[in-house]
């Protein structure tokens, strides 16, 4: 392939303007919100699913790799072009095409902000419930690669609960229809398999969604503990109570130091731990079960209760939780996060065991996580200008799957499996279980041209160059 004739190609296809290819200009595009780095040749921005085809169905016959990107807001390496590769960014397909009230749909392009369609549903009286804490800068395309997932997946499920249908560009620039408009679909679900699939199966360039109405009533609570194992104790509790609140996040001493530095999120400085619980539903039905909640924050050691008051106050709460990851610039010029995930039951002891690491390590943990369904979110928070510290960082965040894995849980809750876990994955599964999702990926990709290199081992050591927080991440 002659790069000037390729690049030419592309620019023919999408316009001058909409081609990047100037090394200086790539730079902002060889990395996500991960540590990993790796430069795309060229990114290609396209305005609609035919020019989509038709840079695939060209990238194709030149042999080019190909990754999508959305807002580079992921957590895995997901959006990182291989070597020699190509990325084509959704930036310009970004509108909210249709949303039907009646029927609680809406279809959209897939470089529609999270937050932005939430904003605009929310108007007509519905929502779209997923969250991710990059809510703000995420777009919809890379929340599907991914299965993204958000504070409120406890009860409403990731983005595959919530994805009817779309149109997909497959690698040879073919489009195809998968999911229905309807609710039910006969035959293969291959819009739930399509989604979570990292980008290794097609792109997706139109998306319908299904809404849900604006619950009438909404209760927050903020449960104060002297530390973290009775604040998991508490998870336990609310859950055993037979409540699946809409939202349970906890945070360690470490997170909320860092969080008060940067703002005033109502947290108390001195708290070993705080536990947001979050109840939707009708008026009498949240009042009730707020009681329960309560009593069991108190009976598993709770130092203070406090209930959200005004919408001001709750906003202020979550803002807080949502803006931790890049809160934690304060403690350390560099941030590496694991998502590893265990039942609710082992959270007190996967915790201590994570604690134990950093230790081992001579690494500080902040723990901020999904307590309700035992995604853990561990930050290893380190200065990489220091000689082996991202190699040590590396190797702990390996040991902490390790653990994970060993108390039942997996490898990935919300961030997929990338670049950075695709060596663990024999961790979970067997030679004979990866040799079967290979061949689903084949029958959507069979020259593995999509985000090669990604999800499975290849044994190439990761060992990338870790950057500064970044306030965007999602968790």
């Amino acid at each position: 392939m002659e790069r000037d004739r390729f690049i030419g190609q592309l620019r023919d296809i999408v316009g001058d303007r909409n081609v990047i290819f100037h090394p200086e200009d790539l730079l902002v595009y060889e990395y996500d919100a991960s540590i990993d780095r790796g430069l795309p040749q060229a990114v290609v921005l396209p305005a609609d699913t035919d020019e989509v085809s038709r840079v695939m169905a060209l990238a194709y016959r030149e042999g080019v790799p190909v990754a999508g990107r959305g807002s580079g807001t992921g957590l895995s390496g997901g959006a990182i072009a291989a070597p020699g590769g190509i990325q084509v960014s959704f930036t310009r397909m970004n509108r909210i095409l249709e949303v039907a009230i009646q029927d609680r749909t809406a279809i959209v392009e897939p470089g529609v902000i999270n937050l932005d369609l939430d904003t605009h549903v929310r108007r007509l009286g519905l929502r779209y419930a997923p969250d991710p804490s990059s809510q703000r800068a995420c777009s919809l395309g890379g929340n599907i690669a991914e299965n993204a997932g958000g504070p409120h997946c406890l009860a409403y499920g990731t983005t595959t609960n919530h994805v009817l249908g779309m149109e997909v560009v497959l690698e040879d620039g073919a489009v195809v229809n998968l999911g229905s408009l309807a609710r039910e679909t006969p035959g293969y679900d291959l819009r739930g398999v399509f989604t979570g699939s990292e980008g290794t199966f097609g792109m997706a360039t139109r998306i319908m969604v299904r809404l849900l109405p604006i619950p009438e009533a909404v209760k927050t609570y903020l449960g104060v503990f002297n530390d973290i194992e009775s604040a998991c104790t508490a998870v336990s509790s609310v859950i055993g109570h037979g409540i699946v609140p809409a939202a349970l996040e906890i945070m360690d001493a470490t997170t909320i130091r860092a969080i008060q530095q940067s703002m005033d999120a109502g947290y108390p400085e001195d708290a070993g731990a705080v536990l947001l619980v979050e109840l939707e539903g009708l008026l009498e039905e949240v009042d009730e079960v707020g009681q329960e909640v309560e009593s069991a924050l108190w009976d598993t050691g709770a130092t203070a209760v406090k209930e959200a008051l005004e919408t001001s106050e709750r906003e202020r709460l979550w803002s807080g939780r949502k803006s931790a990851f890049g809160a934690f610039g304060h403690i350390a010029p560099n941030l590496y996060l694991v998502d590893g995930v265990v039942p609710r039951s082992r959270l007190t002891e996967v915790l201590a065991r994570v604690g134990q690491i950093g230790e081992q390590y001579g690494i500080t943990i902040a723990n901020v996580f999904h307590a309700g369904d035992g995604n853990l979110h561990p930050c290893m928070l380190f200065d990489e200008r220091q000689p082996g510290e991202l190699d040590r960082v590396i190797e702990a965040s390996g040991e902490i799957l390790k653990v994970c894995v060993e108390a039942g849980g997996t490898l990935t809750g919300e961030h997929g499996v990338g670049l950075e876990k695709k060596e663990y994955m024999p961790l979970v599964y067997s030679q004979a279980d990866m040799d079967a999702m290979i061949q689903v990926r084949q029958a959507f990709a069979p020259a593995n041209m999509l985000n090669p290199g990604k999800i499975f081992p290849d044994g190439v050591p990761h060992r990338p160059a870790a950057r500064r927080p970044d306030p965007t991440m999602s968790v």
